[in-house]
């Protein structure tokens, strides 16, 4: 007997709990981030680092409304001295779709000539650029005379530091793979409007 079709909502609110980082409290962000809109599609990503011996959990939700492309990222800080307790930054931001620049694909594949139509990547990695945080890349500048020791300055680049989200068969596995491939298919269409 097939299955009930689930909102696209409690789907999300299913792959938070799924991913167990902070589910309610992930959940409340992305619902202020989302404003009632209704939501279209969404990715949740969840992550474990390591940072020397500290393990460090974060989670990315990238979730899509009419009008919207909405980015949510939970990191947590672990207790210090100066911090008795464990604590969470959570981060939203809210682009309108006309103000998506770009959605940009890698796939990586292993053993292509063994590649069915149809089949995840081995690895899926989407770039979403709006403009709205660009970096700095700073360099000393160079003069053309090799024996030259003046200061010259600084030199450097404006780039768009945009949100890039990497996802692993091998780590994450390969339905994680197909729902980003299925996000960003959803989120290149809308841009495209």
């Amino acid at each position: 007997m097939p299955q009930p079709a689930t909102s696209p909502r409690t789907d999300l609110t299913a792959q938070l709990v799924r991913a167990g980082y902070y589910p309610q409290l992930v959940d409340d962000v992305v619902d202020v981030a989302v404003a009632d809109e209704d939501l279209v599609a969404h990715l949740v990503h969840a992550e474990t680092t390591f940072d020397g011996e500290e393990i460090r959990r974060h989670v990315t939700v990238l979730a899509l409304t009419p009008t919207r492309f909405v980015t949510v990222h939970v990191d947590d800080h672990p207790a210090d001295s100066e911090h008795p307790a464990a604590s969470a930054v959570a981060t939203s931001d809210a682009v309108p779709l006309r103000s998506v620049s770009s959605v940009s694909l890698t796939h990586v594949v292993a053993r292509p000539d063994t590649h069915r139509a149809g089949q995840a990547p081995a690895e899926l990695t989407l770039a979403i650029g709006w403009g709205g945080v660009q970096r700095v890349d700073l360099e000393p500048a160079q003069c053309a005379d090799p024996t030259c020791e003046a200061d010259h300055g600084l030199t450097g680049q404006l780039l768009p530091d945009d949100l890039v989200v990497r996802v692993s068969a091998e780590a994450d596995g390969a339905k994680a793979v197909q729902r980003a491939a299925r996000f960003a298919r959803v989120l290149s269409a809308a841009t495209a409007r």
